[in-house]
């Protein structure tokens, strides 16, 4: 075992505490040729920090835990001078057995996983996501030393905030991020922490699937329209194909066929399951009807744009993106409101609504789920106990009657 360092001043507390409090780390143990351990006097509890020197004259710098000057040792975020030194000496273990490069902390992780998602055609939005949530000591802190008692109470505070469901894919996406970076640093060995730390909320999938009448999505519809043209347009769209937003705007102006009487849009697949060739899913496309008035009104709105130009834009004729739902979230709030339609309903609520609905006129439960680009299992698990609770008047045709119904009029025979 090597030897631990050696440094009277600060060893213990006592002649920590009487060092000048100020922003400069004090130099610590040396551990190694280019490699320092430090401390930082700070008003409470001092930091543990590492400093290497990469060789190439940019060294980096980096905290990594408490010293116990005011609070004991917990053994994890708060450290004694020797154990700072045994956490220390574990950073430094690089994959290649090097110090060259710095500890991966979540932020450099969820860059990394950004890169990565984008690299696979996926959605880059599941990267930046969780930095809106995540506390800056959370998004500071290196990978090798989360605990799992920090990201479950971090996990836990979202409750209340956000619907469990909701909690359980922002966790996944931190946990996929983490997940890489450890699989890329062999320093990193304490997957522990985020498996139990982060593991998903029971029950968070019974969240309800607004289901909104024809009238109603019509009213939905209509007043997206009464607040912008193009918007409007975008609604309409998911209200009558019940695609996903994010398919619906990489839409091209070349996959509208408007044909007179049978029009239809050559949907994106929206390459969902987490398969590595989401790529070449997204290339994919599937044919889903539409009316005569919404593709007249597509058409309209096309007019004059190339055939590789995006299909559906805001108002401003710009995109929307890969995360839609940022550009109208509020729009969508509005119009719940102004139709006085479930508070829960969201523009998710016009995709349920399009499934249920062509499951009550008897469409086939398999051309239901490849309209909307999804599984008969998908159908079945979501959607069967909302086709009970609204088919009573399709299933009550299939009654058996003893007696035939007595029809009002028919009037008795006189013998």
């Amino acid at each position: 075992m090597a030897r631990k360092q050696r440094n009277n001043v600060l060893e213990t507390r006592t002649p920590r505490l009487k060092l000048t409090v100020r922003r400069r780390p004090y130099p610590g143990a040396k551990l190694g040729r280019g490699k320092q351990m430090q401390y930082r006097r700070n008003k409470g509890n001092g930091t543990w920090l590492l400093k290497v020197s990469d060789g190439h004259g940019k060294p980096w710098t980096k905290a990594f835990a408490q010293a116990d000057d005011f609070d004991d040792s917990d053994g994890k975020t708060i450290l004694t001078f020797f154990e700072a030194q045994d956490v220390a000496k574990g950073l430094m273990r690089g994959a290649d057995g090097s110090a060259d490069s710095a500890p991966i902390t979540v932020d450099s992780a969820l860059t990394a996983y950004e890169t990565d998602l984008t690299a696979r055609s996926a959605n880059p939005y599941n990267a930046k996501w969780p930095r809106v949530h995540l506390t800056p000591a959370l998004i500071s802190k290196p990978v090798a030393l989360l605990a799992a008692t920090e990201l479950k109470k971090w996990r836990d505070g979202l409750l209340g905030t956000m619907a469990p469901s909701t909690i359980n894919r922002l966790i996944a996406c931190v946990s996929a991020a983490l997940e890489q970076a450890a699989q890329h640093d062999k320093r990193i060995t304490n997957r522990g922490a985020w498996e139990i730390g982060l593991a998903g909320l029971p029950n968070a999938q019974q969240a309800r699937n607004v289901i909104l009448s024809d009238d109603t999505v019509r009213e939905f519809v209509a007043t997206a329209y009464g607040i912008d043209d193009q918007f409007g347009l975008l609604t309409d769209t998911l209200a009558i194909t019940g695609a996903r937003p994010s398919q619906a705007v990489r839409l091209r102006v070349e996959d509208l066929h408007d044909h007179p009487v049978r029009p239809k849009l050559m949907m994106p697949k929206s390459a969902k399951g987490g398969d590595r060739n989401r790529a070449e899913k997204k290339l994919e496309h599937y044919s889903v009807p539409i009316t005569v008035q919404l593709a007249a009104r597509l058409k309209a709105a096309a007019k004059g744009r190339a055939d590789r130009a995006p299909l559906l834009l805001q108002g401003d004729g710009s995109p929307w993106g890969d995360n839609p739902g940022a550009g109208y979230h509020r729009e969508v709030k509005q119009i719940v409101a102004t139709i006085e339609a479930d508070p829960d309903a969201t523009m998710y609520a016009l995709r349920h609504s399009s499934i249920v609905r062509m499951l009550k006129a008897n469409v086939p439960i398999r051309l239901v789920a490849s309209l909307h680009n999804t599984s008969t299992k998908m159908i079945e698990k979501h959607y069967s106990k909302y086709i009970t609770e609204h088919s009573d008047d399709i299933s009550r045709h299939a009654l058996l009657h003893h007696e035939p119904p007595a029809a009002d009029n028919v009037v008795a025979l006189v013998r």
